[in-house]
């Protein structure tokens, strides 16, 4: 009982800000012989934080705002990015500055050109904004040369990457998106929430309107495989659509509704009654939680090439961290499904503890919100 019990408090306590967008910027630099042109989007929340947009701090930051400081946002960006080709420093220079808006919010797009001794040399990019505010800021970089576009995402674990030019290979990308995807699903406390939710009553079976523990492991693991294999259909399925831009709903609309998912996720535990199979469930919540992981890639604006291969490399990434948390948990729930314990405390005490988190989630995200601490 100890170690899920332990487990479920300490996601439910420990990382509650995870639930919430990461920070992204979005880095494209496209080469051609001695010049790079340069496009570097940024937020301006994450700006607000770095560097203090918002002159009269009253929660809104305005285009005259960001106009006064643009100065400020280029040094700030630019002292945070080195280029280097062929061992020597590119020489940076702003061009202009615009503002655009993308799924979660306004972001200001600095413009700028680099001047290189050579671009047939190896690219080294040094990736350092904002990492030394917030550990789980991403740097996605879209690099261009000849017809050639590949990815990559820069972290506070790898800052810095060396992109050869004569002989690019899809595997760093591959990698990369794959770490990414399996990252996402352990560190996306709501879409880990709503899974776990869903599965805590996998190894219980109904009869005569009483939770019972199933008999054999072989049953908990088809009704968590059911559950798991709806999500992955459903959540792929949008998550497609969505980073190929066939469909696309807005961000708000997206977190709100995946928080709403968990909450009901949560009641169902509660209510059994109302959802007495429950792969349904995870197929149609699922759809939604796909939109919720096209965020990132759709934002990018990849081309279709490079999209194909991310989008794969990521959605792989997603099952492979998805089916480790099944590998964990269902284990763990089947050993102490007989506990005297098990279905009032860890099942409908933590179903609730788990719906207040997400009503809390639904107001932030609905109304836009800070109520929980960062």
């Amino acid at each position: 009982m100890k170690p899920l019990l332990l487990a479920l408090i300490l996601i439910l306590f420990v990382q509650p800000a995870w639930a919430h967008k990461s920070s992204d910027s979005y880095l494209s630099l496209r080469l051609h012989d001695h010049l790079i042109e340069g496009q570097w989007d940024i937020a301006l929340r994450d700006l607000d934080d770095a560097i203090g947009l918002d002159r009269d701090d009253d929660g809104a930051i305005t285009w005259g705002e960001t106009n006064a400081r643009h100065a400020a946002i280029a040094a700030y960006a630019l002292s945070r990015l080195t280029l280097t080709a062929g061992g020597t420093t590119c020489a940076t220079a702003v061009t202009d500055h615009l503002i655009d808006h993308h799924t979660d919010g306004a972001y200001a797009v600095l413009r700028f050109t680099a001047v290189c001794s050579s671009t047939r040399a190896p690219l080294a990019v040094d990736y350092r904004l904002l990492f030394d505010l917030d550990a789980q800021h991403k740097g996605l970089l879209r690099l261009a040369h000849a017809h050639n576009t590949r990815t990559a995402i820069f972290s506070r674990d790898v800052p810095a990457q060396t992109f050869p030019l004569d002989t690019p290979s899809a595997w760093p990308e591959i990698r990369q998106y794959l770490r990414e995807g399996i990252w996402h699903i352990w560190t996306g406390f709501d879409h880990l929430l709503f899974l776990l939710t869903l599965l805590l009553p996998a190894v219980l079976v109904r009869v005569n309107d009483r939770w019972q523990a199933v008999e054999t492991f072989s049953s908990a693991a088809r009704e968590s495989a059911a559950i798991v294999t709806a999500f992955t259909a459903a959540h792929s399925l949008t998550l497609s659509l969505a980073a190929l831009d066939i469909v696309h709903l807005p961000s708000r609309l997206v977190e709100s509704t995946i928080a709403a998912s968990v909450i009901l996720a949560g009641v169902a535990n509660l209510y059994p009654e109302i959802a007495q199979r429950r792969w349904p469930v995870a197929f149609a919540f699922g759809l939604i939680h796909g939109f919720g992981f096209a965020g990132v890639l759709s934002d990018f604006g990849l081309p279709q090439d490079a999209l194909l291969l991310s989008l794969v490399s990521f959605n792989a990434g997603v099952e492979i961290g998805q089916l480790a948390i099944v590998a964990l948990f269902l284990p763990l729930a089947y050993g102490i499904r007989q506990s005297s314990s098990y279905q009032p405390l860890i099942v409908r005490a933590g179903s609730v503890i788990i719906i207040l988190i997400a009503f809390v989630w639904l107001i932030e995200r609905a109304l836009a919100l800070k109520l929980l601490p960062a």
